[in-house]
């Protein structure tokens, strides 16, 4: 689970990694959306592309130690987002970082499911 430190909120109760290369490529890649509260952790990198996705997402960029440097809203398909400093995205479904309250300089963390 993710939960944002700064306001206590979870942000996803169902985190999905993508640490190694085939994981990192197919992302996203043949589904139809993404449920609210789950996420996919691509790492390490400080971009994302949507190419060939069929929705709209979320990027929560963040640090090594869990700072949010960058966010993107409702990125849809055929673009790409940079955070120069970010060492992982997380992936969202759109909506997420507003209905979260999602800010630049929170702290996120792991956490085990409660």
């Amino acid at each position: 689970m993710i939960v944002n430190a700064c306001t206590g909120v979870p942000i996803a109760t169902t985190v999905e990694p993508a640490f190694d290369s085939a994981t990192r490529r197919r992302g996203l890649l043949g589904r139809d959306g993404l449920s609210r509260h789950h996420a996919i952790v691509i790492a390490p990198t400080n971009a994302i592309h949507t190419w060939f996705m069929r929705f709209a997402i979320d990027v929560v960029f963040a640090a090594r130690d869990g700072t949010v440097v960058g966010l993107r809203r409702a990125l849809r398909p055929w673009r790409i987002a940079v955070a120069l400093r970010a060492f992982c995205a997380i992936e969202l479904a759109a909506g997420s970082i507003d209905l979260d309250a999602i800010a630049i300089g929170d702290r996120l963390r792991v956490t085990a499911a409660e």
